[in-house]
């Protein structure tokens, strides 16, 4: 059974802060350095002090960035800055962005959900790393609270959720442009009738998590920790849960970088037992955008699994001869997850062709959703060559976390990402 559950949201208060946009701030593990810095000049208030606080070579147990997330946490609620609501609420949220040339307005609402310690009715599709659980478990540990949120789907073909809360909606409380450009919306809705129905239709539902697979983990184990009873505070996480079917959801694809000593010659002539090639000439006289685009046209396909690599002076085109070769590969696996993009890249060219495997994937591959800067990290020498990939279907997502299996690191990468700093929510 899945229980959620209305919060006292802690949000900025627009008497002390002129513009919200200058506090609010992309999830902390999109956050680069020169993206921190950028943050952290826009507002001495900007949440990014919380989420992802700079360090100093002269921390220490008592002295660190996570301690230093409490002192500001703390501070700011203090002035006046944070400011508590009194009632518990449900959150809807709304994104009004642009992708593929197309505007969307992505659906969700924030609400807190009562942790599923077994994943029986929250499924999982990525592994977690040991480093970021324990980032994320520290801060926990220092602040506790819910900083920002994860995002969970729901399923809901008939939208009555979405149309339900919409229908009680007014003018936002909260109505910022993000880093990323985005429209982002927030409103409170206390209707305790309202709440009851959402926490109705949701009762037999099986969600799916889509971002924050790290941080629902260090919150199982912090709940673990502090033994946390059955509804307890702790025992709860701040979440935005979102229809699977909604429209306004995008997911994009997770290109590889690779860094590797590499024969290319040799490593063609050895990826050949899988997968047909084809040499194609990425002019040097296009530029980087140009370049990506006739990438991405030369991936595209209904049914064929295709991706491309280009090594700063040719692409070369790839497509699996067969997808039963992964039935001897990976007999372990699902039907979908053998099936999967990133599921053939990984165990096929990485593992059997180049020898890299779990060991080693972290010292060898990188990786990013942005086409453009997979060609030109290529081409400034940064890294030897890239994959260039089609992005994995949401109802691939479903089959694979339905199954109990986990794609492989960054199969996914969704759009639009959760703002930080529209509401949190403290544990008592």
């Amino acid at each position: 059974m899945v229980v959620v559950a209305p919060f006292k949201g802690v949000v900025y208060n627009k008497e002390k802060i002129r513009d919200l946009d200058d506090v609010m701030s992309p999830p902390y593990d999109i956050i680069s350095p020169v993206m921190q810095d950028e943050l952290y000049k826009k507002s001495e208030y900007n949440v990014v002090r919380l989420i992802l606080g700079k360090r100093s070579p002269e921390d220490d147990e008592k002295n660190n960035c996570y301690t230093r997330a409490k002192r500001f946490l703390d501070s700011w609620l203090e002035q006046g800055v944070l400011v508590e609501n009194k009632t518990p609420a449900i959150y809807p949220y709304k994104v009004e962005y642009e992708a593929d040339g197309k505007k969307k307005v992505m659906n969700g609402f924030f609400v807190l959900l009562k942790l599923d310690h077994e994943y029986r009715m929250v499924k999982a599709h990525e592994k977690t790393l040991s480093k970021p659980k324990e980032d994320r478990l520290n801060l926990m540990r220092a602040t506790k609270a819910n900083l920002e949120p994860i995002e969970l789907l729901y399923i809901d073909e008939s939208d009555a959720i979405r149309k339900k809360v919409d229908a009680a909606l007014g003018e936002p409380e909260i109505d910022v442009v993000g880093y990323d450009g985005f429209r982002h919306m927030l409103w409170k809705i206390e209707d305790q009738n309202l709440i009851n129905e959402v926490q109705q239709m949701l009762r037999e539902e099986v969600l799916f998590i889509a971002d924050g697979h790290h941080r629902y983990q260090t919150a199982i184990n912090y709940a673990r920790e502090v033994g946390a009873k059955e509804n307890d505070p702790e025992n709860y996480i701040m979440v935005v849960l979102a229809n699977m079917f909604d429209k306004g959801l995008s997911i994009l694809p997770t290109h590889r970088l690779i860094k590797m000593d590499v024969n290319l010659d040799e490593l063609l002539e050895n990826s050949k037992q899988y997968f047909e090639i084809e040499e194609v000439d990425l002019l040097k006289n296009l530029s980087e955008k140009e370049k990506a685009e006739k990438a991405l046209d030369l991936i595209k396909t209904e049914k064929d699994h295709k991706f491309l690599l280009y090594d700063g002076d040719k692409g070369y085109l790839f497509t699996l001869k067969d997808e039963k070769v992964m039935d001897d590969v990976a007999s372990d696996h699902s039907k979908t997850w053998r099936t999967l993009d990133v599921s053939i890249l990984h165990r096929l060219l990485l593992e059997k062709v180049m020898g890299i495997d779990e060991s080693n994937l972290e010292d060898h591959v990188k990786y990013t959703r942005d086409t453009v800067e997979a060609v030109r990290v290529v081409d400034e020498g940064g890294f030897d060559f890239s994959i260039i990939m089609n992005p994995t279907r949401i109802e691939e997502l479903k089959a694979v976390a339905d199954a109990g299996e986990h794609m492989p690191q960054k199969s996914t990468y969704f759009l639009p990402k959760l703002l930080s700093g529209l509401v949190m929510r403290r544990f008592r």
